[in-house]
């Protein structure tokens, strides 16, 4: 392109001239020479003016590029930064949840431990108690005293501790040991007062005062049966001793 300009610059400066100036000697080829490198300067600046202009055209769309990926970028920055603070929430509930569920697996885990322990001590207790009665059933009353006191010893608390007392006052009773039966059996009535084997431990205690020979003590326990326990199949029995104590 610079070419072809500076060709036209120069014709067009020659036909601008005077004749003398094209058809001249010496003079004329140095005005041409200078023309020639005014023409070059010329076309030079032109030049560089179109490549300072093209320059700054690119640098404006250059800019404008940057400006747009710029705004790219920082669009992306939110979205990732959106991205990162929902991840984080998640890897919490994640964790909540991870923990909230340990903790009820081993409450349950606890719990159902603590569930089998208490069924264990529970057959072991049923199954001490059981020992004493086989004693008894065996008519074998020494053992079954020395197996169900064992019991109360080991098992104070449990509910089967009034039964266990009882059937000690039986055994004493079986062996016509009626001192020792009668004192077994008061522990029945003052220690477990609202257990269904009270009444039926005054019972005991009013045959043992029979076998003693002390008629006033029986009949006055078995009347204490009756008033204090009128519901009772023990009250019944004890009614019906002392139908028959009357009619004497």
């Amino acid at each position: 392109m610079a070419a072809w300009l500076r060709w036209f610059v120069l014709a067009a400066a020659l036909a601008a001239a005077p004749a003398h100036a094209i058809f001249g000697d010496d003079e004329a080829r140095k005005a041409i020479a200078d023309l020639s490198k005014r023409t070059d300067a010329r076309l030079a600046k032109i030049e560089q003016d179109l490549a300072d202009k093209l320059d700054r055209r690119s640098m404006l769309d250059l800019n404008a590029s940057l400006e747009a990926i710029r705004a790219d970028l920082a669009a992306l920055r939110g979205q990732i930064e959106v991205l990162q603070n929902r991840i984080e929430q998640s890897d919490k509930r994640q964790r909540d949840l991870y923990v909230d569920l340990d903790n009820r697996l081993r409450k349950f885990e606890h719990a159902g431990a603590e569930k089998e322990k208490t069924a264990q001590a529970q057959a072991a207790e049923q199954q001490a108690y059981e020992a004493g009665l086989a004693h008894m059933k065996a008519n074998n009353y020494g053992a079954a005293i020395q197996s169900l006191q064992a019991f109360l010893t080991q098992y104070p608390q449990s509910t089967l501790a009034p039964s266990a007392q009882y059937w000690i006052g039986n055994a004493h009773f079986a062996l016509r040991d009626y001192k020792n039966a009668i004192a077994a059996q008061q522990r029945v009535v003052s220690t477990w007062p609202d257990s269904s084997r009270a009444p039926d431990a005054l019972l005991n205690i009013a045959s043992s005062q029979a076998e003693m020979g002390d008629a006033g003590a029986s009949t006055k326990t078995l009347q204490t049966v009756v008033s204090k326990y009128p519901a009772s199949p023990a009250a019944e029995q004890a009614r019906q001793r002392l139908a028959k104590t009357a009619k004497r």
